[in-house]
């Protein structure tokens, strides 16, 4: 699709970004006009001098209202037409004067009736904007609707005066309300003269029960801080008001201008009582999981506590040494639970994890007479507590094997572990520089408790795959490397990038 800048190459960035802030804001516009809403801007094929007549008018801009049928069922941006298939467009724009009463020619042979509005920006017809029905398919205007198009109609003399949109960026919100939520229409007094059937029932769903109409809101018990903030500052103002413990409103203040004075105002208000009751649960949710996760960090503390004291108990060297690496695999566990509780929302940093694992291997393994540096690369990216957990443990046995296998003797030396996530797998690679695996290993037939766990983690708990092998045979110390591999199973974790 052609962007608003392809489509008018010629114009200066503040025209562009005047005609972006009203595509931005212009959904109100079209819901009080029950019509579509198109803007159009100047095609000049060749370009030719300033203030030449345009060739042909483009279709930059499509919105279609909430409030009423569209009359166009496909995307029309980018579409290019002639001054005579457009004549009350090219009106407008030539004389900067709003025109209406025409019609176009459809093949279905309805016809489509249009109102053409000036986009004046300093001084300056930059654009059409055209509103844009079918007479013959809406039912006969009430009240209410005519009241709507009236305020259509001012609106649309703003623009052409070049007052709408306004020099902010007011930009709407999946929250911000629309005309279909609620719609109030002020007078230059900031008194009622109109209020929409949905604004009357979301005041009363708040508690308020006053008549409306012809009042003040602070009268009926409503603040009323964006509402002066917006004739004060003759800009539009949003402000979230939370009426005791009754609900909650959202309203936004467009103050209505006519040659540079206040008007009056249109009040859009949308009771977002039952989304901020949602907040609250799901904010009180997250609160409660993360207390889970740090209880059970605690408990897991306690268990690895009571290991410890009795190790101590234990007079076989190799009952202490196994109690020891079984307080070291809980504490693994624990890391994962500790991010968890300060995080609440099912994915961790893996590399946070990584990092604290290296600190208690540095903490509890290392010391003078054994120096070995350790590295972090790369990084694995947000994972699952269901992955981040096992793959904890699988590194914790890793890093463990590196200290007890590959350095028997003085000095220690250095281990590099990179992390790495392309958006399918997972890979953690753990490389010293030690003396190697011993001749003829085998890991499929190694015994060893650590080689099992990780085996059954990495191949049955994660579904991925488990290498080690020797570094550089040729050096005296040709080191160990293991990688894993773990798919991600069609999760969505962020994607970060790999080592190098």
């Amino acid at each position: 699709m052609a962007s608003l800048e392809d489509l008018a190459p010629g114009l200066a960035k503040s025209r562009l970004n005047h005609l972006k802030r009203l595509m931005r804001t212009w959904a109100p516009l079209a819901d009080i006009s029950f019509a579509d809403l198109l803007l159009y801007v100047p095609v000049y094929m060749p370009v030719g001098p300033a203030g030449g007549h345009p060739t042909g008018y483009a279709i930059a801009g499509q919105i279609r209202p909430t409030t009423a049928r569209s009359v166009h069922y496909s995307d029309l941006v980018g579409s290019v037409y002639s001054p005579e298939q457009r004549p009350l467009v090219d009106v407008a724009f030539r004389e900067g004067r709003m025109t209406d009463g025409g019609r176009i020619g459809r093949t279905d042979q309805s016809r489509i009736r249009t109102l053409a509005v000036p986009v004046n920006c300093h001084g300056e017809v930059v654009a059409v904007m055209a509103r844009e029905f079918d007479p013959d398919t809406q039912r006969n205007p009430g009240e209410l609707e005519m009241s709507y198009f009236k305020l259509f109609r001012r609106l649309a003399a703003m623009i052409a005066e070049g007052e709408y949109p306004f020099p902010v960026d007011d930009i709407e919100t999946e929250e911000s309300p629309r005309v279909g939520d609620g719609l109030m229409l002020l007078d230059a007094s900031g008194r009622v003269q109109l209020i929409s059937p949905n604004a009357a029932s979301a005041l009363h769903r708040i508690g308020l029960h006053g008549d409306a109409e012809g009042s003040r809101l602070v009268e009926i018990g409503l603040e009323q801080r964006a509402i002066r903030a917006a004739f004060a500052s003759r800009l539009p103002q949003t402000e979230e008001i939370q009426h005791g413990d009754r609900g909650t409103v959202v309203l936004r203040c467009l103050p209505l201008l006519g040659r540079g004075e206040i008007t009056g105002a249109l009040v859009l208000m949308r009771d977002i009582s039952e989304l901020r009751r949602r907040d609250r649960l799901l904010m009180s949710k997250d609160a409660t999981i993360a207390e889970i996760h740090h209880r059970v960090k605690n408990n897991l503390q306690t268990v690895s506590s009571l290991l410890r004291l009795q190790g101590r108990r234990a007079v076989a060297a190799e009952a202490r040494d196994a109690i020891e690496e079984s307080v070291r695999r809980i504490r693994a566990i624990a890391v994962v639970h500790e991010i968890l509780s300060r995080d609440a929302s099912g994915d961790v940093p893996f590399v946070e994890i990584v990092r604290s694992l290296v600190r208690m291997v540095e903490e509890g393994l290392t010391g003078p007479d054994r120096p070995v540096e350790f590295k972090v690369a790369g990084d694995a990216g947000e994972l699952g507590a269901d992955v981040a957990t096992p793959l904890a443990v699988v590194l914790n046995e890793c890093l463990q094997n590196v200290m007890d296998h590959a350095y028997p003797e003085p000095p220690g030396g250095r281990v590099q572990i990179e992390l790495g996530n392309d958006g399918e797998r997972v890979r953690v690679r753990v490389t010293d520089d030690g003396v190697g695996l011993p001749p003829g290993f085998d890991m499929d037939s190694a015994d060893g408790l650590g080689i099992a766990i990780v085996r059954n983690l990495v191949s049955t708990d994660l579904g991925g795959s488990l290498t080690m092998s020797s570094g550089d045979v040729g050096l005296p110390r040709p080191g160990t490397v293991v990688e894993v591999a773990i798919p991600l199973l069609g999760s969505a974790p962020r994607q970060a990038a790999g080592p190098g």
